[in-house]
Order: structure tokens, then C-alpha cells, then sequence
């Protein structure tokens, strides 16, 4: 043993005056950081194609060995649509305005079907890269910006049958469509707020595994996407002042009457708008916090 631990001290010994005087052997030092800003776009920028490669992976591992393949990003909402034009339209009497209900209805779920997904994707992305996690350092954020950005495709998928739709009941763009674009940047950022915090939280409580799908479905029914906002329970009281925080409320309802013609809710828009820049800067504080943890606890 005092053999090997003289030798040891000797090659180290050699080693350490050639870094110094042989300016061609580089020595690297990693110290912890002294400032962190909650998100670090340059270093996202370098691992740019890190992040590329981990959103492709995304979308390659979640239609893999399926049938219809990419196409369940049509399926998703159109179906929603279907059952919610028969439950709400037909038995419920659920108003959707001068628009047809399905058009209607599906305009306010193409925005909140990539939200959800976006959100429950990011919420359990840390998880399933334990394995690069453990064993190479890269930005940790690419990993749930990675999932936000490969629900970001499905929409755009998604976003086909939307046109076939208006084009089949006669609808045409409002004057107002420039907002949508505008709108649509702001969901993203309010998902990847949401969806970052919660893959941090998952990392350290296993719970929110379990209560992420129970939370979308809960926060699904409180957004006016299949009915009117005058129609549901936002009418007034505590409940309704609740809900009328909602952030994804001003931002649905800014899409669909974007792209539908029908009026904007400034207001709303931009309390939605700060909402969702607050929800990104806190997610995206949380995780930086929480990241240095994730290679010992998850």
C-alpha cells in the first residue's frame, strides 16, 4: 500500500509542473458558480444542438411503434372535440356564440391540448433522463425545455385541421390574426414555467408524479375552452375571482378570438401575459436552484 501511495505522489508530482511551464496542456478548473441568473441563454445557446437532438428524441420516442404515428397530434383534440360538441352542444346546451360549436370547441382545445401536454411532458422529463443526468454535465434546463418544444411540433401538426375546419364552415381569419402568433409565444412561456418547477418538484417528492394528470384535468375544467367564459362557473364570488386568475383564461380566449374574428380581451390578454412571465421566472428559479440535487437524489 506505501508503495502504490509514493508512486501516486510522484506521478502527480511530474504531472503538475508540466501543466505549468507546457502553456499546450490545458488545465481545467471547475469552481462553483458565484452569480446564477435563472436562466443562462448562453449556455443553452452553446448546447443549442444538445437541445435539438433531446426535443427530436422527444417526438421520435413518443410515436414510436404506433400506427397512425404523428398523426395522434390531429386525434387528440379532434376527438376531445367530438365528445365535448355531443355532451356539451347537443345534451348540455352549451352556447359557443355565432361560431359552431365544434369549431369553437376546437379552438380552445388546440391551445390547451398543448399546454397539458407540454406540461406533463416537462413535469417528468428530469426523471427520464436520470441516466445522462447522472453521468455528463449539460444544462439542466434543456431537459424540460427540450419536452415543451416537442409538444411545440404537435401543435403546429394540430394546427392543420384547424384551417380545414374554418375553411369547411365558411370562417375566415379575423382581422386580429397577427395576436395569435403573439399569444401562442406566450403559452409557451407559461408552460415552461409550470412545467419546469414541476420537474424539479418531481425529482425530490415522487408525488407529483401522481398529482400532475390531476391537476391538468382540474385546471382543464376551469379554463373556458369548451364553453364561454360568461357560461361558466367565473361568474362572481370567491370561486370566481379564482378563476378569473387563471392565466390560461385571457390566453385562450385572445387565441380563439384572434384567429376567429371575434373580439380581443385586451385586459385579460395582459394580465395573462404577466402571469405567465412570473410563472416562468419563478419555475425557472426553483430548477436552478434545485438542479446541483438532482444527480444525488434522483
Amino acid at each position: 500500500m506505501s508503495v502504490s501511495t509514493e508512486i501516486n505522489v510522484e506521478a502527480r508530482a511530474e504531472i503538475i509542473p508540466k501543466t505549468r511551464t507546457d502553456p499546450s496542456l490545458a488545465l481545467t478548473v471547475i469552481t462553483p458558480p458565484t452569480g446564477r441568473a435563472f436562466v443562462d441563454v448562453g449556455e443553452l445557446w452553446r448546447f443549442r444542438d444538445l437541445l435539438y437532438f433531446l426535443a427530436w428524441r422527444d417526438v421520435k420516442v413518443r410515436y414510436k411503434q404506433t400506427v397512425l404515428g404523428v398523426a395522434w397530434a390531429v386525434l387528440q383534440p379532434a376527438l376531445m372535440m367530438v365528445v365535448f360538441t355531443i355532451f356539451f352542444s347537443r345534451l348540455a346546451g352549451a352556447s359557443s356564440g355565432d361560431l359552431p360549436y365544434s369549431l369553437f370547441a376546437y379552438a380552445g382545445l388546440l391551445p390547451w391540448t398543448f399546454f397539458s401536454s407540454a406540461v406533463a411532458a416537462a413535469g417528468n422529463s428530469v426523471i427520464g433522463s436520470e441516466r445522462i443526468i447522472t453521468k455528463v454535465y449539460f444544462p439542466r434546463l434543456s431537459i424540460p425545455f427540450a419536452a415543451v418544444a416537442a409538444s411545440v411540433i404537435d401543435f403546429f401538426v394540430a394546427l392543420g385541421l384547424l384551417a380545414v375546419l374554418m375553411a369547411w364552415h365558411g370562417i375566415a381569419p379575423g382581422p386580429y390574426l397577427w395576436v395569435a402568433p403573439i399569444v401562442f409565444a406566450v403559452i409557451v412561456l407559461a408552460a415552461l414555467g409550470v412545467g419546469t418547477m414541476l420537474s424539479a418538484l418531481n425529482v425530490s417528492y415522487r408525488d407529483f408524479r401522481y398529482v400532475i394528470p390531476f391537476l391538468l384535468q382540474i385546471w382543464m375544467f376551469a379554463t373556458p375552452t369548451v364553453y364561454m367564459q360568461a357560461d361558466g362557473p367565473a361568474r362572481g364570488g370567491l370561486l370566481g375571482a379564482a378563476l378569473a386568475a387563471n392565466p390560461l383564461t385571457g390566453l385562450i380566449g385572445a387565441f380563439r378570438a384572434s384567429v376567429l374574428g371575434g373580439p380581443i380581451p385586451w385586459g385579460s390578454l395582459v394580465v395573462a401575459s404577466l402571469c405567465s412571465v412570473m410563472l416562468f421566472v419563478v419555475g425557472c428559479l426553483y430548477f436552478r436552484r434545485a438542479e446541483d440535487r438532482f444527480a444525488d437524489v434522483i
